[in-house]
């Protein structure tokens, strides 16, 4: 098509030759290859001046087109390359994002052009979203077992018991999970492996669990419990603004010392994206100059 048109607007076989570095010869062969492929004559060969025939000019318009997109997506490619364009997925739940916020700012801030979208994920549907390709990167608190996910330990947390600051317990600093057995506990309505642990530590100790109320987020939790109407474990990481502002108490609970990793997984095989490969980068790089809790430790064999 690129010999094509410089023949049509060159008007002349030789011409469009010196144009392009290439010998009559060889422009003359491409031109009659073309014509074989398409089945039309497209240029008048009677005339000297390369008039286009019938079929040429109609060619001639779409060929323009061709090369205009041919450009237009080298262009593009050369944005996404250096970050100037592209998009970024990934995948969350209610208390995973809450880690991704400081990175994704940091991120924006280095390439404010890529879109960002974070999707709210049941935590049990994330590994499969990343295994479908609906998303580059998921957040997790557990390490999935499909051997085709690649995780990488990127935050350390724990869970925490938190009271209101009138609660009587409020001021004890630590407490023995005997003494809870008698406390309402307000707490999360989707099962977990957390949730699970916590059932059974209790069990353990044979004290009982009393969950008098079950909320469907944690940001309920936290509120009910401020509004002085039971306790709940919750994750440390959900609770700092909180905690710092005094509207609720953390206690000790040394049976219930439950440490979380956060892990950032992605498919063992994926090709990633440029903006993907970017954010990888910003993981890692925060993780180096904040130090713990944030890390960056790929699991053994991921």
């Amino acid at each position: 098509m690129e010999t094509f048109l410089a023949v049509a607007e060159e008007r002349s076989f030789s011409r469009a030759a010196s144009r392009l570095h290439r010998t009559q010869p060889a422009v003359s062969q491409a031109i009659a290859k073309l014509e074989g492929e398409i089945g039309e004559v497209l240029f008048d060969r009677s005339s000297r001046d390369g008039t286009l025939t019938d079929a040429g000019e109609v060619l001639r318009e779409y060929a323009a087109k061709m090369l205009n997109l041919r450009s237009e997506a080298s262009g593009a490619l050369t944005e996404l390359r250096s970050l100037h364009r592209g998009r970024l997925n990934l995948a969350a739940n209610e208390y995973t994002s809450l880690y991704l916020l400081p990175l994704l700012d940091e991120f924006r801030r280095q390439n404010p052009r890529i879109k960002l979208a974070v999707q709210r994920t049941l935590a049990s549907r994330i590994p499969d979203e990343v295994l479908i390709h609906s998303v580059e990167f998921g957040v997790l608190s557990f390490r999935p077992d499909d051997s085709q996910i690649r995780s990488i330990v990127v935050y350390r947390d724990d869970l925490v018991l938190v009271v209101n600051p009138r609660h009587p317990l409020a001021g004890a600093g630590k407490v023995s999970i005997r003494q809870l057995g008698s406390q309402n506990f307000i707490a999360h309505n989707i099962p977990s492996p957390q949730r699970q642990k916590v059932i059974q530590t209790f069990k353990k100790h044979k004290t009982p669990l009393q969950m008098g109320v079950e909320l469907p987020s944690l940001e309920a939790i936290k509120r009910f419990v401020e509004m002085g109407n039971g306790v709940a474990l919750v994750p440390r990481l959900t609770a700092v603004p909180e905690l710092a502002s005094g509207t609720l108490v953390m206690l000790e609970v040394p049976e219930l010392q439950t440490e979380r990793k956060l892990r950032l997984v992605y498919r063992r095989q994926a090709n990633l994206s440029h903006a993907a490969a970017a954010f990888l980068k910003v993981v890692e790089s925060y993780a180096a100059s904040h130090g713990d809790p944030y890390s960056f430790q790929p699991d053994r064999g991921a």
